[in-house]
């Protein structure tokens, strides 16, 4: 039987749609733009009514909808469905033992999906809100933000009409009384500040918590990204890294295993990686986006990635009870970002200096339960914000927890509240770049070395700078400066990777903020580069040479590289058994110097191999929403400045 109610409620929605300007049509794609992504486009406005209320789009977007907006949506579909049911009753039930589709007749049949028209005076006094004041404020705006976005819309006499697919997907959630504004996150004792009994007061700001979880941020980012390019991550067959990956990048990124996890999402969501199918199996690799984004500052860096946490459809640092840990495996917590902008959206409301009492950060997969305890306030506020994407779902504490474990990492939330940059994620998740710039400051492109024989970099130091340091010395320690240790192993590295001993100390010199280079720095160059390449290994599977027959002769006699087979068959030449790789890390290992020669007696640079995967398919123009929106409307698109043409 053909509802002719919801045709007449499709077309309702319609006629307000074409009432709209392109821009306001185009930011209604926009907001909508993830649900209407999984529908073929739309060709005209009646299409895009009917994508708007099916069923599958209305389920995503009712998830977003705080505690006024829903409760004006339910209490309408409410009476609409009651006075469609009295106008028109239910046909007689199928007889006992009826066939599926007769049954789903008799489901889906008028009454059941009627619309009909409802006064909003009507909705106002059913909610408690008739007279004037505070409640009658919020659910009018409330009915009027359903109006923008497509939920809702106006008949021609005023009434509300809403999707006939309503009370199907809220008749099983209790939504309680009509409450116009959001609870207080915190209790009322916990108002005050530094004066309250064994709290001590906050030794850093916001900012400075905010900047410092940032900083982190970015330099673990950067050294988990250089891993993955040094050695593809492999995926398990059934999908996700093994434990095995999870804990070799946590230790390259010097993080912790869940938050390596969340790195990888992240940077899976912001096409910084990529999954690419090999005959070997499916690989995790950077893509050409990553050098593009090495050369970026810092701010611009973190900009795609926190933005990319306020849509992820997963809480990547909470395992269920009997899962293994995991990571870039496809997300399926449709209700995760409402969760994630319900806990922040509470937190804006607490003022600095509360002290809200929030989880501590598990250090470990084994945390126990206490550590995952949310205050109950705090999910209060949050359901008001999203009544279906909090307690309404399956182990909300323990998802509540992980997530603000989350924020305060990426430096969301401090001391109990949003700091500046969870503020500015909030309102607008494309808007972070002037936050971040104020966060993170330039790129410093000079160290301070030493006499103790290590470069410190008192920020964080540029991509050039940070690759010619990591070529000669070791990373040793990370904080609010980044310091670098020579060793003459470090030192042999750079070496082997094609410098010279005037060729490195002139680089080091370059990006000296004191000057010359220390003396003891400027001899363990020296030292280095005399012992280096004294031998030679050839590529012939293989041979050793030197000019210094007393060397050769030790190197035959040398009791650690008897598994190398070596014999002479010059006084300056040794042959060996083993590859050319083999034979030089055996020769390190004992305490020598090689260099690697290539077949035509030129020295061979070693350098690490890197690897890069093609990005997906880029993101949709900017300008697509209102393209299309201008098409929907039936009006051309926007007119181009005619070009110039040559003068005569």
């Amino acid at each position: 039987m053909t509802n002719l109610k919801a045709v007449e409620g499709l077309d309702t929605l319609t006629r307000s749609l074409a009432q709209r300007t392109p821009e306001q049509l185009a930011a209604l794609l926009t907001r909508h733009a993830e649900p209407l992504a999984r529908r073929p486009a739309p060709t005209e406005l009646r299409g895009l009514a009917t994508a708007l209320w099916s069923y599958e789009t209305l389920h995503h977007l009712v998830l977003h909808l705080d505690h006024p907006r829903l409760q004006v949506l339910a209490t309408t579909a409410r009476i609409s469905q009651e006075r469609a049911g009295r106008d028109a009753p239910a046909p007689a039930a199928p007889a006992p033992g009826a066939d599926y589709q007769s049954l789903m007749a008799h489901r889906l049949s008028f009454p059941h999906l009627a619309t009909e028209p409802v006064p909003p005076e009507d909705v106002y006094a059913a909610l408690g809100a008739a007279a004037p004041g505070s409640e009658r404020r919020a659910a009018e705006a409330a009915l009027e933000s359903l109006y923008a976005d497509g939920i809702a819309a106006p008949s021609e006499q005023g009434a509300v009409v809403v999707p006939p697919r309503v009370p199907q997907l809220l008749a099983a959630h209790d939504l309680g009384p009509f409450v116009a504004h959001a609870p207080t996150p915190v209790p009322d004792d916990a108002t005050g500040h530094s004066d309250r009994p064994g709290v001590p007061a906050p030794r850093t700001s916001l900012h400075e918590e905010s900047q410092a979880a940032a900083a982190h941020l970015a330099a673990t980012l950067e050294r988990l990204l250089a891993s993955l390019a040094e050695q593809p991550a492999a995926l398990r067959k059934s999908g996700g890294l093994t434990l095995r990956e999870i804990k070799r990048l946590a230790k390259a990124a010097g993080t912790t295993e869940p938050h390596t996890r969340l790195l990888l999402d992240l940077a899976l969501a912001a096409d910084l990686i990529a999954l690419t199918r090999s005959p070997s199996g499916i690989t995790a690799l950077p893509t050409g986006a990553y050098d593009d984004w090495l050369g970026r500052p810092p701010g611009e860096r973190l900009a795609p990635v926190l933005a990319a946490w306020s849509g992820l459809w997963a809480v990547p640092t909470h395992t269920p009870f009997g899962e293994t840990p995991t990571a870039l495996v496809r997300g399926h917590d449709r209700h995760a970002p409402a969760l994630r902008y319900a806990l922040l959206a509470a937190l804006a409301d607490v003022p600095p200096g509360t002290r809200g009492p929030l989880p501590a950060l598990p250090p470990t997969e084994s945390a126990t339960d206490d550590t995952r305890i949310v205050p109950r306030q705090l999910l209060r506020a949050a359901d008001w914000h999203r009544p279906l994407g909090v307690t309404e779902q399956p182990m909300a504490e323990e998802r509540a927890a992980r997530t603000l474990h989350e924020a305060a990492h990426l430096g969301l939330i401090a001391h109990g509240t949003l700091t500046p940059l969870g503020r500015a994620l909030l309102t607008d998740p494309r808007s972070l770049g002037e936050p971040l710039r104020d966060l993170l400051p330039p790129l410093l492109e000079q160290a301070h070395f030493q006499a103790d024989l290590t470069a410190v970099v008192p920020g964080r130091p540029a991509p050039a700078l940070t690759q010619l340091l990591a070529s000669a010395a070791d990373r040793e320690s990370e904080s609010h400066a980044v310091t670098w240790r020579f060793t003459p192993a470090s030192v042999r590295r750079a070496l082997d990777a094609g410098h010279t001993a005037d060729s490195l100390h002139d680089a080091l010199t370059t990006v000296s903020a004191t000057g010359p280079l220390p003396q003891p720095l400027g001899y363990l160059i020296q030292d280095a580069a005399r012992t280096h390449g004294r031998m030679r290994v050839l590529p012939a599977a293989c041979c050793i040479r030197s000019d210094d027959e007393t060397l050769v002769g030790e190197l035959a006699a040398h009791r650690a590289l008897r598994e190398l087979g070596l014999r002479a068959i010059a006084p300056t030449v040794l042959v060996s058994s083993r590859p050319p790789a083999a034979t030089l890390d055996a020769l390190r290992a004992a305490g020598y110097a090689p260099a690697l020669e290539s077949g035509t007696g030129t020295t061979t640079v070693e350098r690490l191999t890197t690897h890069r995967t093609k990005a997906p398919a880029p993101t949709r123009d900017p300008g697509a929403p209102l393209l299309l929106a201008r098409r929907l409307l039936g009006l051309p698109a926007e007119p181009q400045e005619p070009a110039r043409t040559g003068g005569g």
